[in-house]
């Protein structure tokens, strides 16, 4: 029996899939209606190509990933009625702002206004007369009939050109052209390299980069000059086709595939011939249909019982097998049918040696420089090997088959959340201020405000979900035992030292940071004194009772704090002779009792408060945390201290944060802010966090009950530092000195922005939405990919609705984001079903920026209540570098390169103070000089790299891999080295050096030389600019008198104050990145020592010498009395 290759075009392009055939290939191009002319004569030579594609017919994808049931339970979501039409779907909470809210950006527009102006696309097969590519023998004879395609000169213009391969498979011909047959048309073995998407200088011209999608063109390199034929397909599908086709003619005309021999089963053959031979217990080499299902359900859980069924039935039709058992030879069909996705298949051929599986050194080749990962040993790829591969015989010759392969891209080692953040990775000895604080608003709720219910269990799941900041809100309750509830509804009501015990037990399960209890007290001071007595009892030694050392300037550290509980809540004046006490309730228990009507109020300075009794009993447990009301920035400038907090209403902060961004993040910078829902949200609805988060909000309280876009932010945002509740804000937001405008619409000072390329490449076992009627069980998914951040980073992509094999759907669709605040930054990945009646939310994932994994990784989807979906995936391709290009191995993406005469300088602003201003004139040399040492070594690498082929995505070991590529292909006598003695490794040539590789020889060694200049001056500009920092931040202290004295005042004093601090912060941020990208220079010439070796072109195998090391001159620059830290891992 003869393995082929088998292709399916569901929603993207065609890619091979091996399939157990009966038939001969060249029998089945009879069937597929080539005339006598266009068959491929079955030549000894054709065979052995057919023998190779059948040798590399043999893999399957098992796909063991388990994740949690999916429940569907919020009653919430009927009650709403269908929230989820247009764009609202993805946030299917229903959540809106009350009045005097800041609008929403983008992202979350009204329902009703963004259905209005999206695009609904549907993609339709695109092959010629609906045609779909199912085999290797199929995608030859496409290319044998040929297809019309866009041929680019190098002056830029397009040319319709019909492209035809031969039926001998030695030439690719086109026509009509000007030219004599014999010239328009390429011989296969000349062809160095086929290339996916614009990677040649002509593709990537100004003039066309825009007129097509990267996946509708590739090129085509060949000859000894490597020269480029560059084509443009109408369809991705047609671009597959021919990349594949001719990479397999490519591979088979050069190598001697080393493989099994024709007669001999192959590794995935093998493996499911053992399986079913285990099932054939009566060996009767035939098992029953419901065995056979069985089998291929349990080696791929997500996949529907009914399609296995269905595809047995088709397969036993055809062989007129039809109502008997299920034979080796279906069961084999079936299963590579079924159960081998194609990109993966794809992803392996691009890998592998021999098309059938990975070796050692494929893997180890695919996890450096793909995946990200450094020091990867031959130790390392055999665990994977015997951990993910299927067969016996794999894990005994090292072999990953394309089952193994499937498992380990689904497996958590390739999980697109990075592993280190699982963990807690961030400096948790700054200040509590410095921090993010996971918060809940009402957590013993179950639902809305008014009909919810109250119960215990709310505190228990919010703990375990990782909240560090409850809210309490206590009132009088009969037999002198205090309540928790909300509102005045009839709701069952919770006894509060039950309440306490329960967080008692649950405190530190999940996290071991400090709890914060923000008591709303309702009660009289009687039993006041009750809940003080239940404090004290059941908390005990948690309760954090030391007082504020006046000493110090910034709140303790998580990590001081480990282990203890603090109270939020009113606070007696120290030394208060009576047993009890007036105060003021400007916090949200005067919302409550406005809700309520409540008319205990008094106006004190213009603000409306409501005044209690508070006993000092209550009054003495309170530390850390003393609620005080907010009256304006520069009263808390003033006179605030470090342990009192304010609580803001959403309406107020959103005020704030447009009226003072500014003003607000420096506020928040030393003293704890926290962020409560309007009171009109009587549905319990969610505000957006990340409109307080920019402004350094610590404490934003969510409604943990509701679900929703505004809980899946939250809940994504707090799992990147070990999901203990606590996140470091961003560097900029923290240091004494800096400048940092929560509404920032453009790059930040002294920030590198980053670029975020993301391929959506297909999805896994989809599920119809909950509760939807429509279409039956078919689904039309399409997916929108959301970045929420600063106002500059929000943006949205979506991608094509497809409307075949929607459970599995194939996007192959590529996105770009411009990040310019990485630290703050979100993405979301939410999948909808494309329904006209309106689109409905089948699934989502929320992860941090600074998470992500780049390469190839699956996406894990969640239900709108949370739950991971089992066996329900995304599989995308994620890469990032800095906006110029360049960036590390592991941090790789899309750039765009700038000459000098466009580059953009980071300048200093004037403040009016002289002896300031001539300060940071001084600065100017050195940031031009930083600015230039950088951008030089990044124009450099995207050089080298677009003449590699590459785009400035990739690494200095795909470099260097594709230049040893070329040469190994090359028919000259042609030797290229590195020489490895040196610190800054020369690539030398020897023999004739045709032109492309002359370029890229040039390319190298001008890299080389910037990287050298950047490392060996870096240190001196480097001082020059923490000299020009240190002595801008003697002025510090004394600018506002220094100010005054020259005649500033009110407005321009302030503009003083801010010009200054932009100042402090492009000196640090540009020393920051100059830092960095000496750090990121020494890691490429490593990558290059490493690359050289294992690919053999180092000179005379010479050994790595000792690289440069940054020297002790790039310390920290210091940040403040509290020390600083950027948070990342």
């Amino acid at each position: 029996m003869m393995a082929e290759v088998h292709a399916t075009g569901a929603g993207s392009g065609p890619l091979l899939i091996p399939v157990i055939a009966p038939l001969a290939v060249v029998e089945e191009l009879s069937e597929l209606n080539i005339s006598d002319a266009a068959q491929p004569p079955a030549s000894s030579g054709t065979r052995a190509f057919l023998d190779v594609a059948a040798a590399a017919a043999a893999a399957v994808t098992a796909q063991p990933v388990v994740g949690a049931e999916v429940v569907f339970t919020n009653g919430r979501y009927r009650e709403h009625g269908s929230p989820r039409t247009g764009c609202s779907s993805r946030d299917s909470s229903a959540e809106r702002n009350p009045p005097g809210a800041n609008p929403p950006c983008s992202i979350m527009k009204d329902g009703s206004k963004q259905k209005q102006v999206r695009k609904k696309t549907v993609s339709f097969s695109s092959m010629p007369n609906d045609r779909k590519i199912n085999s290797t023998a199929a995608c030859m004879a496409f290319m044998m009939e040929g297809c019309e395609m866009k041929k680019v000169r190098s002056n830029s213009r397009m040319y319709n050109r019909y492209f035809i391969l031969d039926s001998d498979m030695r030439y690719l011909r086109w026509e009509p052209s000007k030219k004599d047959s014999e010239k328009a048309k390429l011989e296969i073995k000349s062809i160095k390299e086929v290339r996916l998407g614009k990677k040649t200088p002509v593709l990537r011209s100004n003039g066309l980069s825009d007129q097509f999608p990267e996946e509708c063109a590739f090129s085509i390199i060949y000859g000894e000059n490597y020269e480029s034929l560059d084509l443009v397909a109408s369809t991705a599908d047609i671009v597959n086709t021919w990349v594949m086709g001719l990479r397999y003619l490519v591979s088979y005309g050069r190598h001697t595939v080393d493989v099994i021999e024709a007669n001999q089963p192959g590794l995935r053959t093998s493996w499911i011939g053992s399986v079913f031979e285990v099932a054939d217990v009566e060996k009767e080499r035939q098992i029953d249909l419901g065995m056979a299902t069985q089998i291929i359900k349990s080696l791929n859980p997500g996949m529907k019982a009914s399609r296995i069924e269905l595809k047995f039935k088709e397969l036993q039709k055809a062989r007129d097998q039809y109502g008997v058992g299920i034979t080796l030879d279906v069961f084999t069909e079936a299963y590579c049918e079924l159960c081998t996705r194609p990109e993966i298949f794809f992803l392996l051929v691009q890998f592998s040696s021999n098309k059938e599986y990975l070796d050692c050194k494929d893997l180890m080749l695919f996890v450096e420089v793909e995946q990200g990962m450094e020091g990867v040993t031959e130790d390392m790829c055999m665990e994977i090997i015997h951990k993910y591969e299927s067969s016996a015989e794999g894990k005994e010759r090292g072999y990953l088959s394309i089952d193994g392969f499937t498992r380990y891209l689904l497996s958590l080692e390739c999980h697109i959340f990075d592993p280190q953040h699982k963990k807690v990775c961030q400096d948790m000895t700054q200040p509590l201020s410095h921090y993010y604080i996971n918060s809940s608003h009402n957590a013993s709720l179950l639902e809305d405000h008014f009909w919810g219910s109250s119960d215990i269990s709310g505190y228990i799941r919010t703990l375990k979900m990782g909240c560090r900041s409850l809210e309490v809100v206590v009132w009088d309750g009969p037999d002198n035992e205090p309540l928790i509830y909300v509102g005045n509804s009839a709701e069952p009501h919770v006894a509060f030292c039950k309440v306490v015990d329960v967080i008692n037990q649950y405190a530190f399960e999940i996290s071991e940071y400090p709890l914060i209890l923000c008591l709303v007290t309702h009660c009289s001071v009687h039993q006041q004194k009750v809940m003080a007595q239940h404090i004290k009892k059941i908390l005990g030694d948690k309760l954090y009772l030391d007082p504020p050392d006046a000493e110090e300037h910034y709140l303790p550290s998580p990590e001081k704090l480990k282990g203890k509980i603090l109270l939020k809540g009113k606070k007696l004046p120290p030394n208060y002779p009576d047993s009890e006490g007036e105060v003021t309730d400007e916090d949200e228990g005067m919302e409550l009792s406005r809700r309520l009507g409540e008319e205990d109020k008094e106006h004190l300075n213009g603000l409306v408060c409501k005044r209690l009794r508070l006993c000092k009993e209550l009054s003495d447990l309170v530390s850390l945390c003393k609620s005080v009301q907010f009256r304006d920035f520069e009263v808390s400038r003033r006179y605030q201290k470090y342990w009192e907090t304010c609580s803001f209403n959403e309406v107020d902060a959103n005020r704030f944060a447009n009226e003072y961004p500014e003003d607000f993040v420096s506020y928040n910078k030393r003293f704890l802010s926290r962020v409560f829902p309007s009171p009109m949200r009587i549905d319990a609805s969610n505000m957006n966090p990340q409109d307080f988060w920019k402004c350094g909000c610590q404490i934003v309280a969510m409604n943990y009950q509701t679900p929703g876009l505004m809980m899946d932010l939250n809940l994504g945002w707090f799992r990147q530092n070990g999901n203990c509740g606590y996140v470091l804000r961003p560097a900029i937001m923290r240091e004494e000195v800096s400048y940092f405008s929560a509404n920032a619409k453009d790059s930040l000072p002294g920030v590198s922005a980053q670029l975020l390329h993301i391929k959506i490449i297909s999805g896994q076992n989809l599920p119809k939405p909950k509760g939807s009627a429509a279409k039956g069980d078919v689904v039309e998914p399409y997916i929108y990919v959301e970045i929420h951040g600063i106002p500059a980073d929000c943006a949205e992509q979506r991608t094509k609705t497809v409307s075949q094999n929607g459970d599995n759907p194939i996007f192959d669709e590529s996105f770009e984001f411009q990040i310019n605040l990485p630290e703050l930054a979100v993405l979301r990945f939410v999948v909808l079903d494309d329904d006209y009646i309106g689109d409905e939310f089948i699934a989502q994932y929320t992860i941090p920026f600074e998470c992500l994994q780049p390469g190839y990784r699956h996406v894990p989807l969640q239900s709108l209540t949370g739950e991971f979906l089992t066996n329900t995936t995304l599989f995308v391709h994620i890469a990032i570098t800095n906006r110029r290009g360049g960036g590390k191995a592991h941090k790789r993406g899309l750039s765009v390169r700038k000459g000098r005469k466009t580059r953009e300088y980071t300048s200093t602003k004037t403040t009016g103070i002289k002896a300031v201003d001539e300060l940071f004139r001084a600065a100017t040399q050195p940031l031009r000089e930083a600015t230039d040492l950088r951008e030089n070594v990044q124009n450099a690498m995207v050089s080298f790299k677009e003449l590699c082929g590459l785009t400035p995505a990739a690494n200095m070991k795909q470099c260097i891999l594709t230049v040893s590529t070329w040469l190994l292909n090359s028919d000259r006598a042609l030797r290229v080295t590195v020489d490895l003695s040196e610190p800054y490794p020369a690539m030398e040539a020897r023999g004739p050096v045709p032109e492309l590789l002359r370029k890229v020889l040039m390319a190298y060694d001008t890299m080389i030389q910037t990287s050298r200049t950047l490392i060996e001056s870096a240190d001196a500009v480097y001082a020059k600019l923490i000299q020009a920092q240190r002595a801008g931040l003697d002025f510090h202290e004394d600018l506002h008198r220094i100010g005054a004295k020259e005649g500033l005042k009110g407005r321009k004093l302030q503009k003083a104050m801010e010009s200054y601090a932009w100042n402090i912060t492009v000196l640090k941020g540009q020393a920051d990145l100059l830092k960095h990208a000496k750090s990121e220079a020494l890691d490429t010439l490593r990558q290059i020592h490493y690359a050289a070796q294992s690919c053999g072109l180092s000179k005379n195998g010479a050994a790595s010498p000792e690289l440069p090391r940054a020297r002790a001159s790039l310390e920290p620059i210091p940040e403040s009395e509290a020390g600083s830290d950027t948070g990342s891992c």
